[in-house]
């Protein structure tokens, strides 16, 4: 009989496929959220072998993370020598050890190589193994502070630890979120193909403004842009988002910056100093005169009268960037399709177009076109899988 974490394993991607996470819980409120965390990194194909302090094992039962993970959970070392069969330098060790959460006092205790736990033993048999560790602190707020605290996370990240978070609200330093964790787990086991390269994703739809409350717009998401911005992050890259309006959350991970109309993003077009831009944003063509204050609806009516904007991908191009492009249009076969999408890569001199059709705006799932100078290629499928797809040929991979 199939155990439930099976009937998800891979269910997201397969990023994950043929690695080993020790996900280790220690004694903080944040210890709830280990379910569903260790659920989305099986969901991304990995193996998750929990370890628990007694401290949390008893603020979240033993027998809840057995069920999540499909193998009972280590709250003790025993004859088996767990800590080294587990994670060593051999073939079939460990491949990232993850404390989610990781208290002041496992934090502490790490630190200066004390291993009177489960988890402490799994970090400091990782820290001499150069195993990939990733701790994510939480604590109240005062306890974080506290100069000793301070000192140990310093001697942290001197051994290699990747931190992540605390995020601080008030008085606690709470754990970050599942996402972030999940993201910098991704990060560290995920291809390094993108590892030094500078990307930016210009995402989101325009807004140009008719009066001061009403506005032009479409019906861009921004998934695309969010979708090319995590892969990349994930593959090794150093990311930045510029979006303009859009429906999707950005994670707090991915640097942001925001614009409203298309004067807005032309001037800061000369700020960009990326390796590779992608621009999947729908950038509005026309924008209207504007009127001031709100135009009173007792008019009955009144004209619109539109001027055309420039282009901002040939802006954009200059010698060793990388430059892709987005086509996408309404009622055409794909060799037409193709077609104007070759006729925008070589009137702006861009490296790749992505064309599709307009109807898979804010959707999953898509089909698209990549269109570059010597030939088409069909991608088909959920957005995460083409956003993989655009990057592999804009790194020249493809």
């Amino acid at each position: 009989m199939m155990h439930p974490s099976e009937e998800i394993f891979c269910a997201h991607s397969n990023v994950l496929r043929g690695k080993t996470v020790v996900l280790g819980i220690s004694g903080s409120i944040a210890a709830v959220e280990c379910f569903a965390l260790a659920r989305d990194l099986i969901r991304h194909g990995a193996e998750v072998v929990p370890v628990m302090t007694p401290s949390a094992a008893e603020m979240v039962a033993p027998m809840a993370m057995e069920f999540a993970c499909g193998r009972p959970p280590i709250c003790s070392l025993g004859g088996q020598a767990e800590h080294v069969s587990l994670i060593n330098e051999g073939e079939g060790g460990a491949d990232l050890l993850l404390i989610y959460p990781a208290s002041a006092n496992t934090v502490s205790k790490v630190a200066l190589g004390i291993d009177d736990t489960s988890v402490t033993s799994m970090a400091t048999v990782a820290l001499g193994a150069g195993t990939p560790v990733i701790m994510a602190p939480a604590m109240h707020n005062s306890m974080y502070r506290n100069p000793a605290v301070q000192r140990n996370l310093e001697a942290l990240r001197a051994m290699g630890v990747s931190l992540v978070g605390p995020v601080i609200e008030d008085l606690r330093a709470k754990a970050a979120g599942r996402d972030e964790v999940l993201a910098a787990a991704l990060r560290a086991l995920g291809g390094k193909d993108l590892e030094g390269r500078r990307v930016l994703v210009i995402g989101g739809r325009g807004e140009e403004p008719v009066d001061d409350m009403r506005v032009l717009s479409n019906r861009s998401s921004g998934l695309m842009a969010l979708e090319l911005a995590s892969a990349a992050h994930r593959r090794g890259a150093d990311v930045e988002m510029w979006m303009g309006a859009h429906d999707v959350r950005v994670p707090s991970y991915i640097p942001m910056r925001r614009f409203g109309p298309f004067s807005e993003l032309l001037g800061m077009l000369d700020e960009a100093e990326h390796d590779m831009v992608l621009v999947p944003a729908a950038l509005p063509d026309f924008s209207p005169e504007r009127r001031g204050g709100k135009i009173d609806s007792a008019e009955g009516g009144f004209e619109l009268r539109l001027h055309a904007l420039p282009k901002a991908l040939p802006l954009l191009v200059r010698e060793g960037r990388t430059v892709v492009g987005f086509k996408a249009e309404s009622g055409v076969d794909e060799d037409a399709l193709a077609a104007r999408a070759r006729g925008r890569l070589e009137e702006h001199g861009l490296d790749l177009v992505v064309a599709n059709d307009v109807s898979v705006a804010g959707e999953g799932m898509a089909r698209v076109l990549l269109v570059a100078a010597g030939d088409v290629s069909v991608v088909e499928g959920s957005k995460g899988r083409i956003a993989d797809a655009i990057l592999d040929r804009a790194a020249g991979r493809g």
